[in-house]
């Protein structure tokens, strides 16, 4: 006759000591509920419950890890609550800018024509008639989407070659000679220049070589690529930095002159960081104002001529929608248009961003044999 034992569970001494698993949803539920009751009695508001429940979660948490785990792990987890809030105390502006940006600006990029039509002879009649008549509203921001994308092509193709030779200057050539050190220094000034003395410098520029009152497309795009510039210098700096030395004295051996080594060997290896570097040197300066309304003016007309002419951009469509709007007795329309403009304008640089990323992964050093 046999007979069989079921065996004792008995906790592992690893595991003794130990919170259980649930233990943080456990207090996070804890901290919820009473940080709701706290609240009801001082007067609820959405924020103030966040606050309130994260103090409690993080004391609660740390308490019962000091009683069960010791000093060292309760240790442990205040400093992972405040690594984790501090990361949601970061968050919080990007989601509440994109949200406030989102219920706003839907309305305007939903309107019919918003995104094919000009304010090309939009008066603040046609709001009036919205406003009273619940008619849609006219105008749209083709002609400062057009003036946006020519105008940071032109300082893309402005500021991309300038900054990459310069770049493979300091990296290949410069050798901490006094040529080198001083464009550093001048680059680094440069970084931190507020945009509107860039548009000072570029329209005093053509001031000078033009003559008074030149506002164009072309130049706002000097003066955007004044901005792009450092960036750009900078960040392809630091990807040409981190080709191995072995690649250069591989080629070298061989025979290879420096630079053809540098166009055949070391740009290719660096493309991919390049590449993402100018990507976000375009998205840091497609959203710049002041520079624009000082060099290019504004315009409610189409124009596709970006040496002549003044041209809108949407960070100026943006701001004079807003300080000026078509009808003063109606703002409505005008801060609609404006918020969808903005919209448009978040979409393009989340666009860029993606595309950056996109780029460093096709263009990276493929791994492995």
């Amino acid at each position: 006759m046999t007979s069989t034992l079921t065996p004792v569970r008995k906790r592992s001494a690893l595991t003794k000591g130990q919170l259980p698993k649930f233990a943080p949803y456990v207090v996070l539920a804890l901290a919820l509920v009473v940080g709701a009751a706290i609240m009801a009695v001082i007067g609820f508001n959405a924020f103030g419950w966040g606050i309130v429940a994260a103090i409690l979660f993080t004391a609660g948490l740390v308490g019962w890890s000091a009683a069960v785990e010791g000093g060292r792990k309760a240790k442990d987890k205040l400093a992972t609550c405040l690594v984790v809030g501090s990361f949601l105390v970061a968050l919080l502006p990007l989601i509440s800018v994109i949200l406030t940006v989102l219920i706003n600006g839907l309305p305007g990029l939903l309107d019919p024509g918003f995104l094919n039509t000009s304010m090309n002879g939009v008066t603040g009649a046609f709001d009036n008639k919205s406003v009273e008549q619940g008619a849609p509203v006219m105008g749209g921001i083709y002609h400062a989407l057009i003036g946006t994308i020519q105008i940071t092509l032109l300082a893309t193709v402005i500021s991309v070659p300038v900054g990459l030779l310069t770049a493979v200057y300091l990296v290949e050539y410069g050798e901490d000679r006094p040529l080198a050190r001083a464009i550093t220094f001048f680059v680094d000034v440069m970084t931190g220049i507020p945009s509107i003395v860039a548009g000072l410098f570029a329209a005093a520029f053509f001031f000078a070589v033009v003559g008074p009152g030149t506002k164009t497309g072309a130049v706002a795009a000097v003066a955007l690529s004044v901005l792009m510039i450092p960036v750009v210098v900078r960040s392809s700096e630091e990807m040409l930095k981190i080709v191995p030395n072995e690649l250069r004295e591989a080629a070298y051996a061989l025979g290879v002159r420096k630079w053809r080594t540098i166009l055949k060997v070391v740009i290719p290896t660096a493309i991919s960081g390049i590449a993402s570097g100018v990507t976000l040197a375009i998205a840091r300066v497609i959203g710049e104002t002041a520079p624009i309304l000082v060099t290019a003016g504004f315009a409610t007309s189409i124009n596709t001529n970006v040496f002549s002419g003044w041209m809108a951009s949407l960070p100026t469509f943006i701001y004079t929608q807003i300080l000026n709007p078509t009808s003063p007795s109606n703002p409505d329309p005008s801060s609609q248009r404006a918020w969808g403009a903005a919209l448009v304008l978040i979409i393009l640089v989340m666009l860029l961003n993606l595309g950056a990323r996109l780029i460093a992964r096709i263009f990276a050093p493929k791994t492995g044999r």
